[in-house]
């Protein structure tokens, strides 16, 4: 998934590219509202986080007049906690709002929510199917039998069709899901059981970096 950041802010930036990329997103970064024209003339993304205070002028302004005809989801981001600002900015037509400071959990897992609304929930890979609504795992039509951490991990590489999950954000992850700090072995390990309970080898090894599962 890309996401375009729109952000003046240095220090705010880097840190949510750092964030975002060690979960699997390819970050374009713009700093104006003039850079960001450019770059949407000849470029989509999946998903846009657009901050309301720029240097040259004002991501409401921006988001009527440029984003909202490409019809791509938008987040809006601001230190202003203003309720006509939030209303402001929803009756607009963008998808949600955050206030800084945040936590990039929250945005990411607000990210997710979004991007996965109105896409196939049923995704089939070989003889693997997810069914993302129902959070189920079929062998032939037949339920596989995952633990709740083993479903995660394969939600995680689903949901991220054809990019590679690092190593670092699964060991991110299973910390936030389970509140235990674990080694990049643990990784191994819950992968190699995952697919032997798969059977099927569509989740491909990155070597020194991560995990992919390529949509074909």
């Amino acid at each position: 998934m890309q996401v375009l950041l729109v952000e003046d802010n240095d220090m705010v930036a880097k840190g949510l590219i750092y964030s975002l990329k060690q979960n699997g997103y390819q970050v374009e970064h713009r700093v104006n509202v003039q850079t960001t024209i450019n770059f949407l003339e000849e470029n989509k993304v999946d998903i846009i986080i657009l901050d309301v205070s720029l240097p040259d002028g004002n991501g409401f302004r921006l988001y009527e007049q440029q984003i909202k005809k490409t019809k791509t989801p938008t987040i809006f981001l601001t230190a202003k906690d203003d309720e006509n600002d939030i209303v402001k900015g929803l009756e607009m037509g963008a998808e949600d709002y955050i206030t800084k400071p945040f936590g990039i959990k929250e945005l990411i897992a607000r990210m997710n929510k979004i991007l996965l609304r109105g896409k196939n929930q049923v995704i089939k890979i070989q003889d693997i199917t997810f069914d993302i609504d129902k959070m189920v795992v079929y062998k032939n039509e037949k339920p596989l039998e995952l633990t709740s951490l083993e479903m995660k991990l394969l939600h995680l590489l689903f949901i991220n069709l054809n990019k590679v999950v690092t190593r670092d954000a699964m060991i991110d992850k299973i910390w936030e899901w389970t509140g235990n700090d674990v080694n990049d072995n643990t990784v191994t390990v819950y992968l190699k059981r995952i697919r032997e309970k798969l059977e099927t080898n569509i989740i491909v090894t990155v070597k020194g970096i991560g995990y992919r599962i390529d949509e074909k």
